[in-house]
């Protein structure tokens, strides 16, 4: 019988906690390769990658990719292919396949190795070497992507510039940028994300950084040294499509049979239904193709599923670029259910009805990795604003907005709609504003829109400052519930709308004179609401305490399974409700007889404990509108930086959404940010089940609420920089001063440094050197000073935005050289402050932080009296004893370190470390 070691040794105990594990193929097997080599990917090479992630429930998601480098032999292709179904055995053949071909890779992949990869050169079979073992060249790439970058390395080659990409020509004394005329703004962006990569991994952070702008022409300063390096200015032409640029739009999807390795007849008509699970399928969708596989298929039909996939790319005469992606039946991704109208939800399938390759697996002495955490799990929640804030609170009533009493404040009523607003300061002294209307169950229509109507107007009133939310009864989220204090949820209503809408029925609406009986479950800060219902013995339970009124009595019913918690939550809703009046306590089973009597007698009742946890998923995406259709795009591994201010964005966890709006994002599209929420939440109801009544917000670039942040790496400090992504990106990393620095030719020193560069390019070892396909300067034909001379005359007659009041060089070949004053000192590109040594940390293989100098909770924590200088602010809990972390954050390092990025996030920041 095999063993879990026969199918692959190195693959053993994988997928046990998040985060990345990558092997590269070597002699056809797969070898693990050091962490401090993620990211490095060699051309002639192939690799394995395996993405683990947190998923719903407590369960752990896997996505495997094998990437095939450029110059990779078929045979290492192929036992990356074959490794990738291994792993997927191991971990319970429910894993995400994904096939990446270098240059084409998809953003999920991509979004791993922030900001990019630049595969090298070489590889195992050549004796690859280490960037920091090469001889520096110059080398000139290409860079696409507005969320991912895709970096691609071309011929060293004018004719290759053109006006619609962005380039960069990285030398050994600087970096330049070069801008088509016709690039896209975040692409560019993007591009100076990669420079900084390239300056800290082959310029050990030290070289200049030049932004070239296509048809800013000047003989000064960046742009005539950039044209020099490349012998001269000419014009560049269009751009000339190649096979790499051949990239398919995604298209709606055509689904079809698969049978052994053979794609078959098209399906029309096509539901989520018509999936069998002991079938596979091909999704057809232009820029990828899915390959669905049910769970009762066996491991060779889905092998030549795969196969077949191949072949039918090879068939259509589809480009490289085409990404496969392959899916087990109830691990469907969101790009895969878009293509159908629904997606009715199903429970995720058990270990035991994995069919087939579950059966297979136990045969093989492999059980399942599947990780199947049905128990549900608690999560961690958000943040909660500030305390100490001021407070108020409206009544929609004959279509306006009535002031609701101080008193009154936390009492809402199920047939009403209420305005909200919290004004609070934060740590900066900034005031922040929480603004939301709650919508009772059983409220109008029209007080509904009245509520959302004044909302806005209120909205705007604050210059779109505050969060604006929606807010449905019993979908409150943790922010609102912990601003009232108590909040109790009562039956009925006061308004007039509501009034008319029940003149036929009987008025149920809570008054303090009647009998009442109000539930408390939750006791802590945040899900503290109590609620009215049916004054019946059926609404009691053992787990819970209740609050009721029977006759002139005040009772607290107290169930045998509750808290002492609970039981002091009931006493202040008691006071809360009747203040001044005693309340008389019941324990369940020794009730008195006059208790009883108010309901009519002594009857049974339930016993089922409630869960108030609250599962939380977060993902991002980004959407268009097309042709009426919505459209979303998911932004994998997101952070901070993905929030580009162009942008509309939706931050789902799950238990909210969340729009956000760029401040560079036209005013109509941000007015109407919360209707695209709202198709967002039909669009996720039909194919995720998200729940209709999810709370809503909208939330503006500047004013992010801390329940917003907490999901991303958030630097609270980067101060809000108006402009689009690009100006925004360049004063981020290179200082606010630098965007208009590239391409302002100005003066004699400018001029002079100019000439001194063009000298320097032809003199041995200059910084002109070619690189990439071999063409340099160096290169050209003639030698010398004649040499030298005539390029100086080429320049000097291109160029001609040279200033009037300066004479121009002699544009003769044959005039006398000039001779170049010595160069003015560049102006430095603004650094980080090194000036402060940096305390070391240290990461061990199980991802774990830790420091050879440790310091104490005091010293590290945030607002600390005694702050220790040098240290990774965005990682303190790194420097603390072990036992002192284990006391501070309440569990172990390994613990700490197996949770989610956002969920680490949230724990420092209870605690001050964050």
């Amino acid at each position: 019988m095999a063993t879990a070691k026969a199918l692959e040794p190195a693959f053993q105990g994988v997928g046990s906690k998040p985060g990345l594990e990558i092997w590269r193929i070597e002699n056809f097997q797969p070898v693990p390769l050091p962490k401090s080599d993620y990211g490095r990917f060699y051309m002639g090479d192939s690799y394995v990658v395996l993405r683990t992630s947190n998923g719903r429930g407590g369960a752990y998601g896997y996505d495997i990719h094998f990437w095939l480098g450029k110059d990779t032999s078929n045979d290492e292709a192929g036992t990356a292919a074959i490794k990738t179904v291994e792993l997927d055995a191991i971990l319970g053949g429910r894993a995400v396949q994904h096939r990446e071909i270098q240059s084409h890779e998809s953003d999920k992949f991509l979004s791993y190795f922030k900001p990019c990869i630049v595969p090298l050169e070489g590889g195992v079979a050549t004796g690859f070497k280490k960037p920091e073992e090469m001889e520096f060249e110059t080398r000139l790439y290409i860079c696409k992507g507005k969320r991912v970058v895709h970096v691609k390395q071309i011929q060293f080659s004018r004719s290759l510039l053109n006006h619609d990409d962005v380039f960069i020509l990285d030398t050994k004394e600087k970096i330049f940028q070069f801008n088509g005329a016709n690039s896209n703004i975040q692409e560019r962006a993007k591009a100076l994300e990669v420079i900084q990569y390239l300056k800290d991994t082959y310029h050990e952070g030290t070289c200049n950084v030049a932004i070239v702008d296509d048809g800013k022409l000047q003989a000064e300063g960046d742009s005539g040294e950039f044209w020099v390096i490349f012998g001269g200015f000419a014009p560049i032409g269009k751009k000339v499509l190649g096979d790499d640029d051949i990239v398919l739009d995604r298209t709606p999807g055509k689904l079809f049979n698969i049978g052994g390795s053979e794609v078959k007849d098209e399906i029309t008509g096509f539901t989520k239904s018509t999936l069998e699970n002991d079938k596979c399928y091909l999704m057809d969708c232009g820029a990828e193709v899915f390959v669905w596989v049910g769970r009762a298929t066996q491991v060779d039909g889905r092998k030549a599923a795969m196969q077949g996939a191949e072949e039918y790319i090879t068939a259509h005469g589809r480009p490289k670029s085409t990404l496969v992606t392959r899916l087990i039946q109830g691990y469907e991704t969101v790009a895969f259910k878009t293509n159908f109208e629904s997606w009715p939800s199903a429970a995720a399938p058990q270990a035991e009805n994995r069919g087939k390759v579950t059966a297979l697996l136990k045969q093989q002495g492999v059980g399942p990795k599947g990780k199947d955490k049905n128990a549900p799990v608690a999560e961690e929640v958000p943040p909660l604003l500030k305390s100490g804030g001021k407070l108020e609170v409206w009544t929609i009533d004959g279509g306006a907005k009535k002031a609701v009493a101080h008193e009154d404040f936390g009492k809402f009523y199920s047939g009403d709609c209420y305005i909200v607003l919290y004004s609070y300061h934060t740590g900066e002294k900034k005031e922040e504003f929480y603004l939301c209307y709650w919508i009772g169950k059983d409220s109008t229509e029209e007080d509904q829109n009245t509520a959302a109507k004044l909302t806005t107007s209120m909205f705007n009133s604050l210059k779109a400052r505050p969060v604006q939310g929606r807010i449905y009864q019993e979908k409150e989220p943790p922010q609102f519930i912990a601003i009232f204090q108590p909040m109790v949820v009562f039956k009925g209503g006061l308004s007039s709308s509501y009034k008319s809408s029940i003149a036929d029925q009987t008025d149920e609406t809570y008054s303090p004179d009647s009998n009442f009986i109000i539930r408390i479950l939750g006791t802590a800060v945040h899900n503290n609401k109590a609620v009215q219902l049916d004054f019946v013995p059926e609404s009691l339970n053992s787990y819970e305490c209740f609050v009721i009124q029977s006759g002139s009595h005040v009772y607290i019913w107290q169930g045998t399974q509750s808290t002492f918690e609970q039981q002091e939550w009931a006493a202040k809703i008691a006071d809360f409700l009747k203040h001044g009046v005693k309340a008389k306590f019941q324990n369940e089973g020794t009730e008195s007889s006059t208790f009883w009597l108010g309901f009519g007698g002594k009857q049974s009742f339930t016993s089922t404990k409630v869960s108030l946890e609250t599962f939380r998923d977060p993902h991002l995406f980004a959407f268009s509108l097309i042709k009426g259709k919505f459209e979303i795009e998911e932004v994998y591994n997101f952070d901070q930086d993905d929030l580009l201010p162009e942008d509309i964005l939706i931050l789902d966890t799950h238990a909210e959404v969340l729009v956000w709006a760029g401040q560079a994002v036209d005013s109509r599209e941000k007015k109407n940010a919360l209707d695209l929420g709202q198709k967002y939440i039909e669009w996720a109801g039909s194919l995720d089940g998200l729940s209709p009544h999810v709370p809503l917000y909208k939330v503006m670039e500047g004013n992010e609420p801390c329940f917003f942040t907490t999901y991303f790496s958030w630097d609270p400090s980067k101060p809000l920089i108006h402009g689009n992504s690009f100006e925004k990106k360049i004063s981020i990393l290179f200082g606010a001063g630098h965007a208009g620095e590239g391409n302002q030719g100005g003066g004699h020193t400018q001029r002079a440094s100019a000439l001194a560069a063009l000298n320097s390019a032809f003199q041995p070892g200059g910084g002109g050197g070619g690189g990439g396909g071999g063409s340099s300067v160096k290169g050209s034909s003639g030698g010398g000073g004649s040499q030298r001379r005539a390029a100086v005359a080429a320049l000097s007659g291109v160029l001609t935005d040279v200033p009037v009041n300066e004479p121009s060089p002699d544009a003769s070949p044959e005039a006398p050289e000039p001779e170049p004053e010595p160069p003015a000192e560049p102006e430095p590109v603004p650094e980080e402050d090194d000036s402060e040594p940096k305390v070391e940390i240290e990461e061990d293989e199980n991802g774990i932080l830790s420091s050879p100098s440790t310091f104490t909770y005091d010293q590290v924590r945030v607002k600390s009296e005694n702050p220790v200088p040098g240290i990774d602010l965005k990682r303190r809990e790194a420097y603390l004893s072990v036992e002192e972390f284990e006391s501070v954050l309440g569990m172990t390092k390994a613990d700490f370190y197996k949770l989610p990025k956002w969920k680490q996030d949230v724990t420092k920041k209870k605690v001050e470390l964050f």
